[in-house]
């Protein structure tokens, strides 16, 4: 059993595709452009907010107008921060489990401090979570294993005797980066079993995270 855990946020913890979908949505029937399909948006969560605008309105991300359609989209999502979304089926159990067995945890995202904060205080499932590192703290983000580093310190453990857990391949990667072990969560936004390699664990419903972990 690891001495502390670290998290993804975004289809790692939380749901927040219902939240990016509807804010979507919105934007694109404010600039009377066609919607995306639902599982279009879910499927790139993960690869952040400039991929959603460059989706949405079929633009590169280097284009200009990309800048101020992307502003636009997170003052929706920011508007629409948990009304639709929250922490998937089975993460609150597991949580709870882990601090059951004395087994602190915290939160490591590519998601600005702007948003993950709101999140942490008004999403009950995460009261417990005992540090909370952003893009904003950090000079490089995931795959550089600078956040789980930093993660780690403030849990007061090392990273072998820690676990991170994501959905994406920059997650895994960083784990990997950082020296923790690793788990992948298919059930997210981004990867697919048969991403990783075999001996990377990986759990299909959040309701195998804590199973996994007690492995590790």
């Amino acid at each position: 059993m690891p001495k502390g855990v670290l998290f993804d946020l975004d289809g790692t913890l939380l749901d927040s595709a219902p939240d990016f979908i509807v804010s979507m949505d919105n934007l694109l029937t404010k600039h009377n452009r066609p919607k995306l399909h639902p599982e279009t948006i879910r499927s790139h969560v993960s690869d952040g907010s400039w991929k959603l605008t460059s989706l949405g309105f079929n633009i590169d991300i280097s284009d200009s107008k990309c800048v101020a359609l992307r502003a636009e989209l997170l003052e929706e999502y920011e508007s629409n921060l948990l009304k639709h979304g929250g922490a998937f089926e089975g993460i609150k159990e597991m949580l709870a489990s882990l601090e059951d067995d004395g087994i602190p945890y915290g939160i490591v995202t590519n998601k600005p401090l702007r948003f993950a904060e709101p999140i942490l205080i008004n999403e009950p499932t995460f009261k417990n979570c005992k540090t909370l590192i952003c893009p904003d703290h950090l000079d490089a983000i995931k795959p550089d294993p600078e956040g789980i580093l930093r993660g780690c310190k403030d849990l007061g453990i090392h990273p072998t005797e820690c676990v991170y857990v994501g959905d994406h391949a920059k997650d895994i990667e960083a784990g990997i980066n950082a020296g923790t072990e690793v788990i992948a969560c298919y059930f997210g936004y981004s990867l697919k079993i048969g991403d990783c390699s075999e001996h990377i664990l990986g759990a299909n419903h959040p309701n195998e995270l804590y199973e996994l972990i007690s492995k590790l």
